[in-house]
């Protein structure tokens, strides 16, 4: 059975994510606040809705991809939004980053209104969003992500299904806390290279034949040898991660020194005026201390 679409939030990901379904020819409807942003998918065949509720009565899965909680609370809850629809035979796939006790949360709400809950991130961002490369994190109903399966083979490379709502978000918040710390590791490498006198360009190349040589590195290392950072994923999307991260190990009374140490450099970098740039600009704020 091919089911239509529904796609919430067409921002830095949502808009390849949603251009990727249109290729592989399913109908797609889509929303976002602010309207303008989804005139390309219409031009590539979308169909733009008014409101979050009608996406929900004229589609069978519903896709939200949205920066944080407070969006998805709103799409939800406002008026004409997911919830006012009948959710009886829908599917709303969650996309977001967000914490664990919220996917159980939402899964909750979307239930008790006969509606069936997915939390579904993806690790990759936006160019490996555009080459349909994503890792799917999946949570939910072993049967429901079967049926996904088929949209969620477009969107990425793989999809890994961890239990019920919920497990999916916390492996999210895993993955990308080993993320930041790559990020801060990167940028301290490069930084104490040059400390002592080493040329960027030699320390790029060794970081590259070396088994710490990764497609992330690879991916930003442009950006370290200008030191321009265009948004893959923003710094303040990686700081709101770090620190869902920081609440989780507070929550649990653990110990993870790093998780410490990156929360904070982010959330630093964010409020020095980086939070546009992309997580590689924590090199930036790093330098900025070490000149200090």
């Amino acid at each position: 059975m091919q089911h239509t679409l529904g796609w919430i939030g067409l921002g830095y990901m949502g808009n390849p994510m949603t251009k990727n379904l249109l290729k592989a020819e399913y109908h797609v409807n889509v929303y976002n606040r602010s309207a303008d942003k989804a005139a390309p998918l219409v031009d590539a065949g979308a169909v733009q809705l008014a409101s979050p509720k009608e996406i929900v009565e004229k589609s069978d899965v519903i896709f939200l991809m949205l920066s944080n909680t407070k969006a998805i609370e709103a799409v939800l809850t406002e008026d004409n939004g997911v919830l006012e629809a009948d959710l009886h035979s829908k599917i709303i796939v969650n996309m977001s980053t967000i914490a664990p006790d919220e996917a159980i949360e939402f899964a909750k709400m979307i239930e008790e209104k006969g509606g069936t809950y997915v939390d579904a991130p993806v690790s990759g961002s936006v160019g490996v969003a555009q080459t349909g490369q994503l890792v799917v994190l999946a949570g939910g109903d072993e049967e429901v992500v079967k049926t996904l399966k088929p949209y969620f083979d477009v969107l990425g490379k793989e999809t890994i299904h961890f239990g019920p709502s919920g497990k999916a978000s916390a492996a999210k918040l895993s993955i990308n806390l080993l993320l930041g710390i790559v990020g801060q590791g990167v940028g301290e490498t490069l930084l104490l290279g040059e400390k002592f006198g080493l040329e960027k360009e030699k320390i790029l190349e060794m970081i590259s034949q070396s088994g710490m040589n990764t497609p992330l590195f690879q991916g930003k290392k442009d950006m370290y040898r200008n030191e321009e950072f265009p948004a893959a994923f923003k710094v303040e999307l990686m700081s709101k991660d770090l620190g869902l991260v920081k609440n989780e190990v507070d929550r649990m009374e653990g110990i993870y020194p790093l998780a410490e140490a990156v929360n904070q450099t982010y959330r630093e970098a964010k409020e020095n005026g980086k939070g546009e740039l992309d997580m590689g600009a924590v090199y930036l704020e790093l330098k900025e201390k070490n000149q200090r």
